[in-house]
């Protein structure tokens, strides 16, 4: 079975463009399912709905996940519900931007 903790590795490697903070830490993913055949849903938004990286973003996500070992089929579905704002981000994300 993949483990939930090398998704999260694989995720933090994806940086949204705007900011130099990855989209795990940004608070960007909201639920990440493995199932027992090993394929990921990953529920997750973007920092706005208009974001123009948002194609980018999402197949760097679908990338750097489907190279996890084990991992067979990566599914991502965007929401904005509920909408994203500062308060979503880490401890170690606000760091990283001089907010902490």
């Amino acid at each position: 079975m993949v483990e939930k903790e090398a998704i999260i590795e694989a995720l933090q490697e994806v940086y949204d463009p705007e900011l130099p903070v990855n989209i795990y830490d940004l608070g960007l993913i909201y639920v990440i399912d493995i199932t027992p055949e090993n394929n990921v849903n990953i529920t997750m938004t973007l920092t706005a709905p208009a974001c123009p990286a948002s194609n980018e973003i999402t197949f760097q996500v679908q990338a750097k996940v489907s190279e996890v070992p084990g991992v067979n089929e990566v599914d991502i579905h965007i929401t904005f519900d509920p909408a994203w704002s500062r308060e979503m981000i880490s401890d170690e994300g606000l760091f990283e931007l001089g907010w902490l």
